[in-house]
């Protein structure tokens, strides 16, 4: 038994031309025998037929490729990127990170324990000591200093309420 889409598309391969000649007899013998088929069939074809007879494609006017040259050559065109991006500065960025990268990778190597004389899946990393990077953060996080720290953030706060209400007006005033 064959879905309504299987059913669509074997119509459409016989309505198109696109069905191999086995596949031809086969919809042929459904479609003279299954009412369903034969339903769908004359629903493409009447389809088919609507979209045969009107012109679905219009041709723009002679002058439209002019026109649209015309507004196009009105707006200012942005420079290519490599007249504006300084390749020293791309330069520098991806020199920091190979370098990053390679001091990160010998660091590792140079902690590495090559003495040992036996097989080489038996180095040893050497441990590393945490205890001394422990951070008492109760000193830092005082009261001044989460005053001092609320303090900018209502100051930044107003800043970007005075911004956003300094554009809308300016926008209200446009349009009046």
């Amino acid at each position: 038994m064959y879905s309504r889409e299987q059913i669509e598309q074997h119509i459409w391969d016989y309505i198109d031309g696109l069905c191999t000649p086995a596949e031809k007899e086969m919809v042929e013998k459904l479609l003279q025998s299954d009412p369903a088929w034969h339903t769908v069939y004359l629903e493409l074809k009447d389809f088919n037929t609507l979209v045969a007879k009107t012109d679905m494609i219009d041709e723009p006017s002679m002058r439209f490729t002019k026109n649209v040259m015309d507004q196009v050559s009105k707006y200012k065109i942005a420079p290519p990127a490599q007249s504006y991006v300084n390749k020293k500065i791309i330069y520098g960025i991806a020199s920091f990170f190979v370098i990053t990268i390679v001091a990160s990778i010998l660091y590792g190597i140079s902690l590495i324990d090559f003495s040992s004389s036996s097989a080489a899946g038996s180095m040893k990393i050497p441990e590393v000591d945490y205890s001394k990077y422990e951070l008492n953060w109760s000193q830092y996080l005082n009261s001044p200093v989460m005053y001092v720290f609320l303090f900018m953030d209502v100051i930044a706060g107003l800043l970007l309420l005075d911004r956003y209400l300094r554009r809308k007006n300016e926008k209200l005033r446009e349009t009046h």
